[in-house]
This record gives structure tokens, C-alpha cells and sequence, in this order.
């Protein structure tokens, strides 16, 4: 059953983190931070320099009570028995045909367990999540008018927390709790971090925070996510795609050797039986127009149909956007690719920072 998604259908923003933000410069489109007011610089900031950024295009369902490993574990393409207090984990949730229907971020705050999400899938992924509970002893709910998030990227950001929060977790998706703040440890071209925390918490840390770095937009952050290989799921690209297309067991989001939960029957006989055919890869378009989530990309080996899809697109900071794209293994690697049609614009591929399995 495929998850009903309304596109741009983002639930309400924490308004008093929405008045915090606008009183920092932070220019919206109706709950949605942009950017600061100066997005080409903002972009140029993320690759050199330090950022600050608003993380209000995630959001996060809590679950707690006796049952919630059990219920998390049979449900997800991650082990969340070896979720602890120290790491984050990524994992998937799947349609019954292997498809993932969205990606959470999760990690543990004492006793609950925190799944982060695009905020446009949180109110249908909390609905149908919900549907699953039957007896078990659990709750789920939104908590994003008790939590806020926001990111911190730079050369010097562990040292720059670890003198405003007073710690920072050491190595990808390492995570610590200390009183009400969580800080997690994420992949990036610098250091880079994430914090959550009460809203009142998270702005006194940005106030701490803001003399050292430039305030930025969720997109600049999802930029950062395209330049490490993050795979996400967008409305456009619900039940897309099969874990392994979008790289998500490289990233550390699939255990194989786990319990069943929905589609791991058809993820796992990709992995041990089947032929991948697509990968996701990393690439520049050079025009000023957006690629949008969803839209399809093209490849004279596959005349007169798609090659591929783009998965997430970002403005660069030396122009055209930035791009993580499911492509035909055989059209990468003949590295001739467009948009719009079979001789339209060109796409140029870029290395990710980790190594791709040889397809078998």
C-alpha cells in the first residue's frame, strides 16, 4: 500500500521556534525557512567556512513504552537492537515490495527512541505507523512543539560546541545526551553536528553559536547530505526506490542478517540473488534551472525511456546545482547523461566519498 503524500504538505512549525528564527533573519515561505537573506553566500559558507542551520524541514516522532524495540526492529531495514545512548543509525521503512517509503535518522533520548523525517512525509508516516501498533505497548507522537533541531558545520565545529554546549560526540553518527541536549556526530566536509533539544535549549545554544558561523537554510544542510552520499526520500519518490539503489546499506542503514520487517524478503534476494541494475550516484548540472526530486534522467543506451531518477537536488556554491541521482549502472558507466530528453542538458558525474559494491 502505497503511502498517500501530499507534495509541499509540511506540518506546522514549532511557532515558537518560528518567531526565533524570523527574529534571526530568516526569510519564510509560509513555514519554511529559505535562507538568511543571502543564499549565494550562505552556499559559499557551507563548503569553506561555518554554518549554522535551521533544521526545520525535519521532524520527529517519538516512541516509547515496553514494546517499542520490538515494534521499531519488525518494522524497519536496521537492526535497532544495536541502537544505544552513543550512535544514530539510519534505517527505512518499506512497502511490502521492498520500496522505501521513507528514511528515518534514529537515535535515543534515555528511554525513548527519536526517529527524525522530512517534515512533508511526517504526518502520513505517523498515521499508517500508527495502523501497525495493534496491542503492542507503545506511543507514538509528534513531538516538534517540545524539540527543535539545528546543525553546525565547519573545521572547527567540535571545538566551537564543545565551548557553547560543553561536549561533542566523536565520529560519523556517534551520538551523546547530556540533560536535555542531544548532539550527534554526522558525516560531512567538515565536522559537522546536529542538536536537538527543547526549543528554549536550542535557542540559547544559537545564540552562543551565531557570533562564529552563518546562519543558513535546511538546504544548505541537504547540500551537505548530497556531498557525503545521504540518500533521502522526497514525496515525488515514495516507493521509488529499493534501499540498495539508493545506497543506503553502503551508508550503514540496511542489516541483512536481522528479523523480517516489510519488503526485507525482496531487499535481501537483491542483495544475495538478484542483479542490481541501478545505483545512486553523485553529479553536477550546470544549468540555472532546479532538478526536482522524481524527475527523470536520460541516456542513449535507454532510448525513448528514463535511465534514472533524481533522488535530491541542491544549488552549488560555484553555480548550477548539485545532485544525488538512481542511475542505470550501464548509462553511468558510459558516463553520457541528460535531462529532459536523450540530448537535453548535460549531467556530470562526481566521486562520492565511499566505494560502491562491484555489481555482481
Amino acid at each position: 500500500m502505497r503511502i498517500p503524500v501530499s507534495i509541499g504538505g509540511y506540518r506546522t512549525v514549532n511557532e515558537t521556534w518560528k518567531n526565533f528564527i524570523e527574529s534571526q533573519g530568516a526569510v519564510l515561505e509560509g513555514s519554511r525557512v529559505q535562507d538568511f537573506g543571502h543564499p549565494i553566500e550562505e552556499r559559499r559558507a557551507a563548503a569553506q567556512d561555518h554554518v549554522l542551520a535551521d533544521l526545520s524541514d525535519f521532524s520527529l516522532i517519538r516512541a516509547r513504552g515496553d514494546d517499542t524495540l520490538n515494534f521499531l526492529n519488525g518494522q524497519l531495514s536496521n537492526d535497532i537492537r544495536q541502537l544505544d545512548a552513543t550512535r544514530s543509525q539510519l534505517a527505512a521503512w518499506c512497502s511490502p515490495k521492498g520500496r522505501m517509503m521513507v528514511i528515518f535518522r534514529l537515535f535515543r533520548r534515555d528511554k525513548d527512541y527519536l526517529l527524525q523525517l522530512p517534515a512533508a512525509l511526517h504526518e502520513n508516516t505517523l498515521k499508517r505507523l500508527r495502523m501497525f501498533v495493534l496491542r503492542s505497548k507503545l506511543t507514538l507522537e509528534n513531538v516538534d512543539s517540545e524539540l527543535s533541531c539545528i546543525g553546525l558545520s565547519g573545521p572547527e565545529a567540535e571545538n566551537r560546541l564543545r565551548e557553547s554546549a560543553g561536549f561533542a560526540p566523536k565520529g560519523d553518527n556517534a551520538c551523546e545526551t547530556r540533560g536535555e541536549m542531544t548532539i550527534i556526530s554526522l558525516p560531512g566536509p567538515h565536522p559537522r553536528y546536529e542538536i536537538v533539544a527543547p526549543t528554549a535549549v536550542i535557542m540559547k545554544l544559537w545564540d552562543g553559536l551565531k557570533s562564529g558561523a552563518r546562519p543558513v537554510g535546511p538546504a544548505v544542510w541537504a547540500w551537505l547530505d548530497i556531498m557525503v552520499g545521504i540518500p533521502s526520500v522526497h514525496p515525488e519518490t515514495n516507493e521509488e526506490f529499493v534501499p540498495q539503489m539508493a545506497n543506503l546499506e553502503v551508508v550503514g542503514g540496511v542489516n541483512f542478517k536481522k528479523g523480517c520487517y516489510p519488503g526485507q524478503e525482496i531487499v535481501a534476494r537483491m542483495q544475495y540473488l538478484g542483479k542490481l541494475k541501478q545505483r545512486m550516484y553523485r553529479a553536477h548540472f550546470a544549468g540555472e534551472r532546479a532538478p526536482r526530486p522524481g524527475e527523470a534522467v536520460y541516456a542513449p543506451d535507454f532510448p525513448g525511456q528514463s535511465a534514472g531518477t533524481i533522488v535530491e537536488s541542491q544549488p552549488s556554491p560555484d553555480g548550477g546545482h548539485d545532485l544525488l541521482a538512481v542511475i542505470q549502472i550501464s548509462s553511468a558507466n558510459a558516463g553520457e547523461l541528460h535531462l529532459e530528453n536523450e540530448s537535453g542538458p548535460p549531467l556530470l558525474l562526481q566521486t562520492l566519498p565511499y566505494s560502491l559494491p562491484v555489481a555482481g
